[in-house]
């Protein structure tokens, strides 16, 4: 079944679909985030076949959210975040806060996130970057911007 492209819409959520929007992606950006990078490491991993791997890793090379590196004389590839790549992360983020909100169940979350700055366990919590305060859908106002379709 061919996938609808979300690339040409002019819509930020849609855009960002288009990259991450398939199931296996955030998952092999979250294997890449922990440490791993090398393709039979995220393989062993996630339990995922040969032949998707390999179109989700084309596809994140190709949309410039991963760079593909040698690391050895065969060749193989290690894949390592971009700086696109590693501002996802934040997006990943934000999933786990939620999923740790409504999907985790009665043991709790699966895991804790030390904050490097404070060494405190901590979670996401968006805040406005103009004035700080924390900041969700209800208190805002969604507007067009310059790049809105005419």
């Amino acid at each position: 079944m061919q996938r609808t492209n979300f690339s040409e819409m002019a819509c930020s959520i849609a855009r960002t679909l288009d990259v991450i929007g398939e199931p296996w992606s955030p998952l092999i950006l979250r294997d890449i985030w922990v440490g791993f990078s090398r393709f039979e490491q995220l393989q062993a991993d996630l339990g995922i076949s040969r032949k998707v791997l390999t179109e989700r890793l084309n596809h994140l090379v190709d949309r410039g959210v991963l760079e593909r590196r040698p690391y050895d004389q065969r060749p193989r590839y290690e894949y390592v975040l971009t700086d696109r790549g590693r501002e996802l992360l934040d997006v990943l983020m934000v999933m786990v806060a939620w999923g740790d909100k409504w999907l985790a169940g009665q043991a709790g979350p699966p895991v804790l996130y030390r904050h490097h700055a404070c060494g405190e366990i901590s979670h996401v919590d968006l805040a406005c970057a103009h004035c700080g305060k924390p900041m969700h859908a209800d208190d805002i106002d969604i507007l067009p911007g310059p790049g809105a379709a005419a």
